[in-house]
């Protein structure tokens, strides 16, 4: 059954604005984005207003999914400050000047805090991420293949594809189908390679421009943390968008994460990048679990014989400057590169080979530090 745009404007006729004024009224929607049942729009406001508004973009994406034919509804409320309206004051400073160590830097647990919303999912011990600093390291492809190597050691292990504006994981599964709903309406990951799989890419067409602004991301993101039924697992691998943007921050505000993996490649370009994202997951009180040397050399399949195209050991040198684990070192092979474009990644066709130790290394030494957290659960 379709959705049209008449009967989405018809739901939200019915929701009222905090002044009393149809929302459909109020001069606050965005253009409606409607695909195959999947709902988008945002509602935009003062941020002075913002509060108030919460419950009514509650309500509004209520009205949107008890819609015949809806399965997803993402409604976002963006909140920005008028030209010219006075900023918050500044809080004064009661600390000496200079710049204070990153230990220094924790999240304030105030229930104003942005962190003091934090909540586990249920059934999942333990959420870490897997970010870059930069886009192009290959950090999706290590994203999977790092959740197969800790299935590989026992562990029930979901993925979450979280790059919005690039989700890679569809194409890396070779999964085409689209997520059911169950009884609540909640989405049901979907099963490839003993994996609980869920991407943004599974709700939109390959070829769509998700031209989206923070709100909306974030907006997405905490849906498919919550709005989806992951079950019961020891751990969560989340595929981050590159950066250290809304994404990253919405992560690390909803979930508490357990850990981060930093994907770089060996040269400096990239290093400088990497530490960005490090920096900033430790900012926000995230352990780092450590950085993974992606394309860390090339190794001919025809000779074996290995060249450093991009240098050799910059992450390692790197990592052990900041005082972090290093995990590991993955080749630049054609094995890895052909298997990704495929759907059917190395850790799971050729999971005797020497690609596949590698990637079951690093998650020895990921799960090694997750141990209490998923022994606790």
């Amino acid at each position: 059954m379709s959705v049209t745009q008449q009967q989405v404007q018809d739901a939200l006729a019915k929701v009222a604005s905090p002044r009393g004024v149809a929302l459909t009224n109020a001069n606050v929607l965005s253009a409606i984005t409607i695909t195959d049942g999947k709902v988008f729009f945002s509602i935009n406001v003062d941020a002075a207003e913002a509060r108030a508004w919460e419950s009514v973009r509650a309500q509004a994406e209520a009205a949107v999914r008890a819609i015949p034919g809806v399965t997803v509804a993402m409604i976002a409320l963006t909140a920005e400050r008028k030209a010219g309206a006075a900023a918050p004051p500044p809080q004064p400073h009661r600390h000496a000047p200079g710049v204070q160590p990153v230990s220094a830097h924790k999240p304030p647990q105030s229930p104003s805090s942005p962190m003091s919303k934090q909540s586990e999912i249920p059934g999942v011990a333990a959420v870490i991420a897997v970010a870059s600093g930069k886009g192009g390291v290959g950090k999706s492809t290590t994203a999977l293949n790092l959740a197969l190597g800790l299935r590989d050691l026992g562990l029930r292990v979901g993925l979450l594809d979280a790059d919005i504006y690039g989700p890679s994981v569809p194409r890396l599964t070779g999964i085409h189908e689209k997520p059911q709903l169950d009884h609540n309406r909640k989405m049901i990951p979907i099963p490839r390679f003993g994996l609980a799989i869920m991407s943004i890419g599974f709700l939109v067409e390959e070829d769509t421009a998700m031209i989206w602004r923070g709100p909306m991301v974030m907006s997405a993101i905490t849906q498919m943390l919550r709005d989806v039924t992951w079950g019961t697992l020891d751990v969560l691998v989340v595929d981050m968008p590159p950066g250290t943007g809304d994404a990253q921050l919405t992560l690390a505000q909803n979930v508490p994460l357990k850990g981060a993996v930093i994907v770089s490649t060996p040269q400096d370009l990239s290093l400088i990048d990497a530490r960005r994202g490090l920096a900033m997951f430790k900012k926000v009180n995230v352990p780092v679990l450590g950085i993974v040397e992606n394309m860390s050399y090339f190794q001919c399949p025809h000779c074996g014989t290995r060249s450093d195209i991009f240098g050799h050991g910059g992450a390692r040198h790197e990592a052990e400057r900041l005082g972090v684990p290093f995990l590991g070192e993955i080749p630049l092979h054609m094995s890895i590169r052909t298997t990704s474009d495929s759907g059917n990644p190395v850790v799971a066709s050729e999971p005797d080979g020497p690609h596949a130790a590698i990637y079951r290394a690093i998650g020895t030494k990921v799960r090694d530090q997750l141990q209490g957290v998923i022994a606790a659960a």
